[in-house]
Order: C-alpha cells, then sequence, then structure tokens
C-alpha cells in the first residue's frame, strides 16, 4: 500500500514514511492510494469472532502491507493492548430508550484516542529503533489529543513529543494528564489561546519544508494516517456487534472536533461497511455548517463544556472531501487555498452531495448538553463525559421525531466522565473521584506558560533546535 496527499502532488509514500509524517509536502494529509472492498461474507466471517483485537490483526494488515512482518506486527499490537482496563476493550452497554453506548475511554488516558495513539507509538519504536532516526512530535491539542500522545511515547529513546494545550481551557484532570509527566523527552506548554490558534502555529512550521526536513518533524494527532487507520477498525466492531449477519445498516453517531474520527468512519464506509454516520458538534458548529448547508466558515472558537469538540477549523474535512471524490486532488488543493485566502468558502454542489452521501451532522447547545447529562443519570445511573452527551441528545432529539425507526444505533463515548468534574457539577451530576484521579490530582508537574502577546511560533523553533541539539550530545 502507497499514500498520497489528498492535494495531490505527493504520491507514493510507504506506510513507514506515512506514520513518521505530519502534513505532506505540499500542505495536504496523506490518505492510502486505493482502499480495499470488505465483503458481506467476510463480514459474516469476521463476526464468528468479533474480538476488537482480532479485527485489528485483520484490517490493520491491509494498509500496511508487508512492511510489518505478521509476528512483529502482532507483539506489538499486544503491547500497544496490554494496559486496557476492559477485557472487552470496547464495552456497549444497553440502556433505557434503545440507548446503545460504545465505551471507547478504558485506555490509559481514558479517551477514544488511546485506541490508536497505544499503536502509533508502537509503530513509530519499530520502525525507529530499526533506522535510528530520531523524531520530534509536534502536538496541538484540544484536550486529549496530547495526553494519549504522551502516554503513547514517553521515555521512547528516537521520539521527543512538543504539546501545546490550551490553558484554562480544557478540564483540570486533562491538563494534569499532561502536566504531570516528567519524562525527558515530554515538553507540554500551557498557551492562553484556543486549539485553533495553536493549530495556526503548528501548521506554519510544517509548512516550512525545509526546516521539517531537516529536524525530522511529525505529528501524532489525526494528521498522522496511522490513527485514522487503527479508528476504521472501531467501526467494524461496534457494527459486528449489532448486526453480525452484516445485512442491516447501523447508524453510528460520532462526537466529532477536528473530523479524524469520523474520517475513518468515512473509510470503513467506503470499504463497504453498510453503516450510516452523524457527526454531532456542540455551539463550535462548522461541521454542521458545511454538511448541511455547503458553507466553510472559520470563526472564534467558543469554549464550552466539552472542550475536545471547540474547534472550527476541522483540518481532517479535506480527507473526507477527498474519500468522497475519490481522491479529486486538484479540487481539494483549489479548496484550501481558497479557504486560506479568504476563511470563508462555498462547496460546490456536487461535492456538498458527495459529503451527504458519507455524514450527516447535528448541532446542540450547551444548555442541551448538561440537560442529557442529567437526563441519562436520572434515568439509567449512567454517567456521560459532555462531548459524549452531545451524540446523546441527538438520540434523544430523533426517538422524539420518528418512534418508528428500527435501525440500529450507537453513541461513540470519545471520554471517560470522570476526566470532567467540572462539567458533571455543573449538570447537576455527582462526581465520582477515584484512585487514578487521586493520584493525578496529587502529583507533581512540569509545564511552561505561553502568554498571548508572546511569540509562539519562535517559541517553539527554539524547542526544536534545543531538542536537535541535545539528540546530536547523545549520538
Amino acid at each position: 500500500m502507497k499514500y498520497n496527499s489528498t492535494r495531490g502532488s505527493v504520491k507514493g509514500l510507504s506506510f513507514e514514511e506515512a506514520v513518521c509524517t505530519g502534513f505532506a509536502s505540499d500542505g495536504g494529509m496523506l490518505l492510502p492510494e486505493s482502499y480495499p472492498t470488505i465483503t458481506r461474507d467476510q463480514l459474516k466471517e469476521w463476526a464468528k469472532t468479533p474480538s476488537y483485537r482480532s479485527l485489528v490483526s485483520r484490517i490493520v494488515p491491509l494498509y500496511i502491507g508487508d512492511e510489518i512482518p505478521a509476528h512483529h506486527l502482532e507483539d506489538l499490537l499486544d503491547k500497544a493492548f496490554s494496559t486496557f482496563t476492559s477485557p472487552e476493550l470496547i464495552p456497549l452497554p444497553r440502556l433505557k430508550d434503545d440507548l446503545v453506548i460504545a465505551e471507547m475511554f478504558h485506555g490509559q488516558t481514558w479517551s477514544f484516542k488511546d485506541y490508536a495513539m497505544s499503536c502509533v507509538g508502537q509503530f513509530l519504536e519499530y520502525f525507529l529503533s530499526r533506522s535510528k532516526k530520531h523524531l520530534t512530535l509536534l502536538i496541538a491539542t484540544s484536550g486529549d489529543t496530547g495526553s494519549a500522545a504522551i502516554s503513547a511515547v514517553r521515555g521512547l529513546k528516537w521520539v521527543d513529543v512538543v504539546v501545546f494545550l490550551p490553558r484554562g481551557r480544557c478540564s483540570k484532570l486533562q491538563e494534569l494528564q499532561m502536566t504531570t509527566v516528567l519524562e525527558d523527552n515530554v515538553h507540554v506548554y500551557r498557551a492562553d489561546g484556543c486549539s485553533d490558534d495553536m493549530d495556526d502555529v503548528f501548521g506554519k512550521i510544517h509548512a516550512d519544508a525545509e526546516f521539517v526536513k531537516r529536524y525530522n518533524i511529525g505529528s501524532l494527532n489525526s494528521v498522522n494516517w496511522a490513527r485514522i487507520m487503527v479508528q476504521i477498525v472501531h467501526y467494524f466492531y461496534i457494527y459486528l456487534k449489532m448486526e453480525p449477519d452484516g445485512e442491516k445498516e447501523v447508524e453510528i453517531v460520532v462526537p466529532t472536533g477536528g473530523c479524524g474520527n469520523i474520517t475513518a468512519g468515512c473509510i470503513a464506509r467506503k470499504m463497504g461497511l453498510p453503516i450510516k454516520l452523524v457527526c454531532a458538534v456542540n455551539e463550535n458548529d462548522c461541521v454542521d455548517k458545511i454538511v448541511k448547508e455547503g458553507n466553510f466558515v472559520t470563526k472564534p472558537t467558543i469554549s464550552t463544556i466539552a472542550p475536545s469538540m471547540d474547534i472550527q477549523m476541522p483540518y481532517n474535512m479535506e480527507r473526507i472531501w477527498s474519500v468522497a471524490t475519490n481522491g479529486n486532488g486538484n479540487l481539494v488543493n483549489q479548496l484550501m487555498a481558497n479557504l486560506n485566502q479568504t476563511s470563508n468558502i462555498q462547496l460546490p454542489g456536487t461535492l456538498q452531495n458527495q459529503v451527504r452521501s458519507y455524514i450527516g451532522s447535528f448541532s446542540v447547545k450547551e444548555a442541551d448538553i448538561k440537560a442529557t447529562i442529567k437526563r441519562c443519570y436520572n434515568d439509567n445511573d449512567y454517567i456521560l463525559c459532555p462531548h459524549t452527551a452531545v451524540a446523546v441528545a441527538y438520540h434523544y432529539k430523533q426517538q422524539s421525531i420518528d418512534k418508528n425507526n428500527n435501525m440500529a444505533r450507537v453513541i461513540i463515548s470519545t471520554a471517560s466522565p470522570r476526566k470532567f468534574p467540572e462539567a458533571l457539577q455543573e449538570s447537576g451530576v455527582p462526581f465520582k473521584s477515584d484512585k487514578g484521579v487521586e493520584e493525578l490530582q496529587a502529583a507533581p508537574t512540569r509545564y511552561t506558560d505561553l502568554e498571548k502577546n508572546e511569540d509562539w511560533l519562535q517559541a517553539l523553533r527554539d524547542k526544536i533546535l534545543e531538542i536537535s541539539e541535545k539528540q546530536k550530545a547523545v549520538d
């Protein structure tokens, strides 16, 4: 399998190059040059052993090819999932009102991002230890990505990770999962701004192709193809748990921020999985506007109790355009060039229809997020994280609109509620502390603060140079 840029100018990269790369040198994002087709007969066969781990072993090799031999890949995957706390990896509790939750928060940092990130960390360790080449990973996070990335690579010899988090805009526990990691290869900055501000700085670094190549810079946010690749698996797993016969369609509702997770769902659908996808977003409704109106407008981010969704620049949208148009790099390149110039573009009608053939969308206000958390708790004694509540709000609304809809529906729960005590308190739901939370709250911290009036780009460049000098001294 080879990988091409969404913008058409970069082609033929290996999986190793893809996993060690952030943005492509033309500014685009990497996708496979083709997508394997999964038949209904294969789905039925897979349903006979429908464990998440077994599906990873079946689907991931389709995109890696022979770059990691099968026995090595199995060892890496075993290590990746060894720290998860649920034997099922993704339990699917069934609650009142036909509410089915896919609990994707049983990894090290209590977030769905652990599932893919733990694997990507192992892939990096495999390739970099073999090549003896150092990689500096840059992460701009709205909340969960930073901690999952840090957990995946902390202490690794051939990797340093630089994380910018939005100070005061994510939950205190989300922040502590980053600032309490003291390994020498982890560098955390608390920036006085939103995640879109940080993405702008990181985008400028990645746009400097010479600088990126000289200092071997990559990314572990959802820019990294390998994260999307592993996330494809959970759509197959959820589907087969709900419809093992592989015949009926299943609706999967996805709390959405930067659109990395929903991109994986689009690829699963392109591979032949009979799913209907819905993006659920908060008041930062850029994705909802793109899907429903074809209008992509970047505007200031609103801070909410669902901070990982506080994004107005869903950068993976260009991957969705590429998937929907069968890799029309010229179109994607022109759209992104226009967006960078005007911050406001209208999608061609044909593209709007192509996108809507893959995904629907839903937006909810903050008051409804809180009400949903409260209702689910009262009805089920079950606590939702605020991001999951956005998707559950869609379920409750659809039930009131169409009570005769027999299509199975699953809500992806993207994080544990234990990460969001402030949101639970505001919603009138008790926060249940535990040993893991208490240890985190008591741990020492290390970080650097960046103020609004500071030059964040220069600070990031200086840190990259410092890491490079440290690595030269080690070599």
